[in-house]
């Protein structure tokens, strides 16, 4: 029992802690670069009509809007961010987060760009890998980087969960 809570808290803590760091750089880079971040309303809107069966849209913003698909989005998207924080600590266990290793992080972070590339991309009209999107090399670099900044943010986030964290 002991475990499963020490599993959940760590997960939350570095799940919540990386997409954290994901959310800090898609900041920056729109005021460096003037790129824009995902809107999570969309993905919010995804989810409120996957709840009613529909997984596929021709193009997600030309859907229907779902009552609070703004705040929908934003849970979600942190709530993915917990999972993917679980899934690597099912790989590499709870003795990483004593002390944590970027490698593992980096490899998780970058993995999980098989997400949006293989499932929300396409579900939401965009292909597979943004291949209809109006530059598909440039979305795919940038959804790799956010993916590579999450990865070293799980990294970053196991740090500074350490203390919160039984010995």
């Amino acid at each position: 029992m002991a475990d499963a809570v020490e599993y959940l808290t760590s997960a939350v803590l570095i799940g919540t802690g990386a997409t954290a760091v994901m959310d800090i750089w898609a900041v920056i880079r729109a005021r460096l670069l003037g790129i824009r971040s995902l809107d999570y309303a969309l993905v919010g809107r995804w989810f409120g009509h996957l709840a009613h069966g529909r997984v596929c849209h021709h193009r997600i913003a030309a859907s229907a809007a779902i009552a609070g698909e703004r705040s929908i989005g934003w849970i979600a998207h942190y709530l993915i961010g917990i999972g993917f924080a679980g899934l690597l600590l099912a790989i590499v266990g709870l003795d990483w987060v004593r002390v944590p290793t970027l490698a593992p992080a980096l490899i998780v972070g970058i993995a999980s760009v098989a997400a949006p590339f293989l499932v929300m991309q396409p579900a939401m009209g965009a292909g597979i890998a943004a291949s209809r999107t109006p530059d598909p090399t440039a979305a795919r670099l940038h959804s790799l980087v956010t993916h590579a900044v999450f990865g070293a943010g799980l990294y970053i986030a196991a740090w500074l969960a350490r203390p919160l964290l039984p010995p």
